[in-house]
């Protein structure tokens, strides 16, 4: 009997094998990532944190669900994951409202892969096939909606959903060391390039413009193209030991190249990303994870902003003196009356 056939069978209440959790993460990508409370940082094989929401569904409970997606992710980085694997566990995490409830096809289309592919996954993990994972999902990240949670509707949901992922990021800062980290290391960079293609773009620009007060030299790569590996190398001989990129979905070939290059160049990688299975984990040495929304029909990104300006806070922390550059720079736009009172 196939494993697509066996979950048609009796899902009892009884457990499956359980995959070891392990207090430290397996080496894969090479990138610090963050994780969740009681989880810590560590080298991960593209695991660690990520989006907590499923796409379409009303918001679950706050503390519930970061603490079920904590016990998810811990399953998760616990094993040297295949870049197909790292997809469906991304996958899972994105539905984790819906995880426990999907069968193994549903899983494959969902995550672009075969079906074939999922039980190998559940197999990589401990288990003794899909079901036996599915069975365990429903125990360590039961859904859980509020009570009114019908009568919301697309927008509001949109909305709750975006509200649990700032809780999940709430959660994922109960740990500052990596933001600490991130922020040290930006804070030393001369110059600082700052990253972001595409929709992220934004995310890039809006760090860039208030990292330019406090930061000597920050260098906006927004523009993709066979300049950015030149605007890579003229930051790296003006002494930059650095980079920022904010990784939004859909993720840009051309930015996983652009970051490969860069730590070939001997830049440090720090990644602002919607998840710690994105594609620009492997090009990392440090990744901070971010959710996105995706219930409406363009992604939103409250999340990844604030946690830039954490970053930036982090970095201010970091850098000399910063409230005189700010006051130089008020003192400045006043004396030329930039703004309207």
């Amino acid at each position: 009997m196939g494993d697509a056939e066996r979950e048609a069978v009796a899902d009892g209440p009884g457990r499956g094998l359980r995959a070891a959790a392990g207090a430290g993460a397996a080496a894969g990508t090479g990138a610090d990532v963050a994780a969740g409370p009681g989880v810590g940082a560590g080298r991960a094989s593209g695991a660690g944190a990520g989006s907590a929401v499923g796409t379409g569904t009303a918001a679950r409970d706050g503390a519930g669900a970061a603490d079920a997606s904590a016990r998810l992710l811990k399953l998760f980085e616990a094993r040297r994951l295949t870049p197909t694997q790292r997809r469906i566990a991304h996958c899972l995490v994105r539905k984790a409202d819906e995880a426990p409830f999907l069968s193994s096809v549903e899983v494959a289309e969902l995550a672009g892969v075969s079906q074939p592919s999922v039980t190998r996954f559940a197999v990589a993990l401990g288990f003794d096939g899909y079901p036996a994972l599915r069975r365990h999902l429903r125990e360590v990240a039961p859904a859980q909606f509020p009570p009114d949670a019908a009568g919301y509707n697309e927008y509001q949901q949109a909305v709750h959903a975006e509200i649990e992922n700032l809780r999940h990021l709430a959660a994922l800062l109960a740990d500052p060391g990596p933001v600490a980290r991130a922020g040290t290391v930006l804070a030393a960079s001369r110059p600082l390039p700052v990253l972001g293609l595409r929709a992220a773009g934004a995310q890039a620009r809006g760090f860039a413009y208030f990292a330019a007060k406090v930061h000597p030299d920050v260098r906006l790569l927004d523009e993709g193209g066979t300049m950015l590996g030149d605007r890579i190398d003229a930051a790296v001989r003006a002494g930059a030991s650095a980079l920022l990129c904010f990784a939004l979905p859909r993720h840009p070939r051309e930015v996983v190249d652009a970051l490969a290059y860069a730590r070939q160049a001997g830049l440090t990688v720090v990644a602002v990303a919607d998840s710690a299975f994105a594609p620009v984990a492997a090009h990392s040495d440090l990744l901070l994870p971010a959710a996105v929304g995706t219930g409406l029909a363009f992604d939103t990104a409250c999340a990844p902003m604030l946690l830039g300006r954490v970053l930036l806070e982090s970095m201010c922390d970091a850098l000399p003196d910063p409230q005189a550059r700010l006051e130089e720079f008020d003192a400045r736009a006043a004396a030329r009356g930039v703004f309207v009172e």
